[in-house]
């Protein structure tokens, strides 16, 4: 027999969850439960400036409150920061990876940064200051203890991993629940910073690295992470990790259309939960499923 599908729910325990959080686990599990397969919980907390343990805490009570259940124990990303050091190795053997020296005040102010398109997440794309620094310079200023990021040199990393396949690209879930082949171009995000002394990962390599170690099948989340999925699997070409199937549900926006926030308290959990709803009116209200 084949092994059964294996799908995830990954939220970051910066703030409680919202309305949009728990349409996508209840999604995650609906599709899990519908393909008999497998429901994964992991806690994104690698950023340790914002991670809280109250919040992994509410995270967990509030999924329970809806009903949902999960495979133990959970897989927290705070506790695989060697997974993702290994990741690096392997992208500084490949020599896709190179020191950035700027502060962010620095790029922004940077005159080529003016003239830079837009990734697609709105920011001007990075335009390359470090990218041909000497590594001998470099290597000197790390030793020194300087303050760098370590940014994928996107063109070079695109280059390989064409060596490596005919095109990137992606199978996503469609309306009928079939899967359709959608070709990418991470050039459109530039060279992305990859680590930083306070955060030692990002959450792209984070979560390429946990897929493949947690054996996940189906990636199932919002459309808002839609573009980012150009840059994991890019990544997950590089470091020869196998390729999920995606499913980029709708998002639920407030009256004005805009996306859920964890700053909205009157959309998140916690709060709903205290006006006495049951999750299984709560379940009424949201969107089907799926499409």
């Amino acid at each position: 027999m084949s092994n059964p599908p294996v799908f995830r729910f990954a939220p970051s325990p910066n703030g409680e969850l919202h309305l949009g959080h728990a349409y996508s686990a209840l999604v995650t599990d609906h599709l899990a439960r519908q393909q008999r397969g497998r429901f994964l919980l992991r806690i994104e907390d690698v950023d340790g400036g914002r991670a809280r343990d109250r919040f992994v805490e509410q995270i967990y009570d509030d999924l329970a409150w809806l009903g949902l259940r999960w495979e133990m124990p959970v897989w927290k990303q705070s506790d695989h920061m060697q997974n993702y050091a290994k990741a690096l190795d392997k992208l500084k053997q490949l020599d896709v990876l190179y020191p950035c020296f700027a502060s962010r005040r620095e790029i922004t102010e940077h005159e080529l940064t003016k003239s830079m398109p837009q990734t697609p997440d709105g920011y001007p794309i990075y335009p390359g200051i470090y990218r041909d620094y000497s590594p001998s310079k470099a290597a000197t200023r790390i030793a020194a203890g300087e303050p760098h990021t370590l940014r994928l040199n996107m063109k070079k990393a695109v280059a390989l991993a064409l060596q490596k396949t005919p095109e990137i690209s992606f199978r996503e879930r469609q309306k009928d629940g079939s899967y359709q082949l959608v070709a990418v171009s991470p050039l459109e995000w530039g060279d992305m910073v990859l680590a930083r002394r306070e955060m030692p990962t990002s959450y792209n390599l984070a979560v390429v690295v946990d897929d493949a170690l947690q054996g996940i099948t189906h990636v199932t989340r919002g459309e808002d992470l839609y573009f980012a999925t150009s840059m994991q699997r890019l990544l997950q070409i590089l470091l020869e990790l196998p390729q999920p199937l995606y499913f980029h549900h709708p998002l639920l926006v407030d009256m004005t259309g805009r996306k859920l926030s964890k700053s909205d308290d009157e959309t998140s959990l916690k709060t709903i939960r205290a006006t006495g709803i049951s999750a299984a009116e709560l379940c009424l209200q949201l969107p089907p499923l799926i499409l």
